[in-house]
């Protein structure tokens, strides 16, 4: 009798038997494996992959598709009606700047922050604040990480309280529909979209499908009632958006709430916004009466000195449009420690060891066997390599002892030939530093649009910066 074998090739059995054996995924990005790791091949996250169901074999159809109904005509795009997606003013005047006017009706606007950063304490306010607005329309309040007694704690100390403000804690999702079909509200917020959970899929709260199905649901029920949403989302370790995502390419507006723990600076900058820039950025201060925007915020990165001390230079940072003051200080100590101490707060450390290197190398400031600290005033980050010029100048200041002259700005990327080079928007940051009261500013070669009334010395390389800020010695 003869045998018929059927030839299978191998590259296709182990695809089918990769494919039918996947039944770990990560609880972050969703990423698939077919055996448990401790760590994330595609997100790098510890302790998320999980055990599933073995999902199917997705196999592509080659049944053509019917046409089916439509759900609205298509019309000429002259004729299409945009008076409902204009934004309308939460009354916080910095989160208006970041949104582009405010929110839009039917929008979906995702806020992520580390826990205790104040994002309930800023939609309290904008809540409370779209309720007592002039519609006559109310604003949902859903917490599921704190009860109603706390949230009304809160409101209490931050003045937050309004009839027309509905608050309730809910974790699922069917009886937070529920509140807004009775409510009929025009602001909802969901405090936090990993706390609510649907009984119609698998999973814990917080995973990838049951994120997944939450945010689909809010984000049609928003879009059928022209409600706007506020969706509240947890951060990850290194700084990013936990869940899928797809959760953020979902949603119209991604913003992010920074700050120090042990500052009162608050930032809240725009990642994705489809009605407005992604350039902005809103300064609070976080008190006890809650937060205060800050609408020049230059003040706080600078500190007043009754005579002049040495190690200090102020610079003008860009984030995003916005121009900021801040200052930059150095302390330069004798070492007694076999390696000499290298220490940032605000800065970022190889940009500071790569200045020390280029002053030794290219200016013969001695530095090497000596500790060297450098911080930034009020709390600010100052990563952009405009800073540097102003680290340069204070760390020589504090090894001459001598104080810079006062009235003056710096800014400049320093490069490790020793050379000054360009930055972006010289003029804007300038014209920022003249209004402050600076008058006399350190910038590269080539600088344009400068104001008037300001003194303004052009350097091409470090060491003229250094015999023009501090003397020829």
């Amino acid at each position: 009798m003869s045998h018929i074998r059927l030839s299978v090739p191998a590259r296709t059995l182990r695809g089918m038997a990769k494919s039918s054996a996947a039944q770990y995924r990560c609880s972050e990005c969703g990423w698939q494996t077919t055996k448990w790791v401790g760590r994330c091949g595609e997100c790098q996250a510890w302790g998320t992959v999980e055990e599933v169901g073995i999902p199917r074999a997705l196999k592509p159809s080659l049944r053509p598709v019917a046409a089916g109904p439509v759900s609205a005509p298509a019309r000429p795009i002259p004729e299409v009606d945009v008076t409902s997606a204009h934004a309308r003013a939460t009354g916080i005047d910095e989160l208006d700047r970041v949104l582009g006017g405010g929110l839009v009706p039917g929008s979906v606007v995702l806020l992520a922050g580390e826990p205790g950063v104040g994002k309930s304490t800023l939609l309290l306010e904008v809540a409370a604040m779209c309720a007592s607005g002039p519609r006559d329309q109310p604003a949902l309040y859903i917490t599921g990480e704190e009860s109603v007694t706390q949230v009304r704690l809160r409101a209490d100390r931050i003045g937050a309280l309004d009839p027309a403000l509905y608050l309730a804690a809910e974790t699922d999702l069917s009886a937070v529909l529920g509140h807004v079909e009775e409510t009929n509200p025009e602001l909802l917020v969901v405090d936090s979209v990993q706390t609510v959970a649907s009984g119609e899929v698998d999973g814990a709260p917080g995973g990838v499908t049951q994120v997944r199905e939450v945010a689909g649901a809010l984000i049609r029920t928003a879009k059928e009632r022209a409600l706007t949403t506020v969706l509240v989302g947890h951060v990850t370790k290194d700084g990013s958006i936990a869940g899928p995502r797809v959760l953020e390419h979902l949603v119209d507006v991604v913003l992010h709430f920074e700050g120090d723990r042990h500052s009162r600076l608050r930032m809240v900058r725009a990642v994705k916004n489809r009605y407005g820039p992604t350039d902005e950025v809103g300064c609070f201060d976080l008190g006890e009466e809650g937060l205060l925007g800050l609408p020049d915020p230059s003040g706080v990165f600078l500190t007043r000195h009754s005579e002049p001390v040495s190690g200090t230079c102020v610079t003008v940072t860009s984030d995003g449009r916005r121009p900021l003051v801040a200052e930059v200080q150095a302390l330069v100590a004798p070492s007694a420690l076999t390696n000499p101490r290298r220490a940032t707060s605000g800065l970022e450390s190889a940009r500071v060891a790569m200045v020390l290197a280029v002053l030794q190398r290219r200016a013969k400031i001695q530095i090497g066997a000596s500790d060297v600290y450098a911080a930034t005033v009020g709390g600010v980050k100052l990563t952009e390599p405009s800073v540097d010029l102003a680290v340069a100048l204070s760390i020589t200041s504090s090894v001459m002892d001598l104080p810079l002259p006062q009235g003056l700005v710096a800014l400049g990327e320093v490069g490790l030939a020793g050379d000054v080079r360009p930055v972006s928007g010289v003029g804007r940051r300038l014209s920022e530093a003249y209004r402050l009261g600076f008058t006399h500013a350190l910038v590269p070669e080539g600088a344009s649009g400068l104001p008037d009334g300001l003194k303004v010395t052009e350097v091409p390389d470090i060491a003229a910066a250094l015999r023009a800020a501090l003397g020829p010695g």
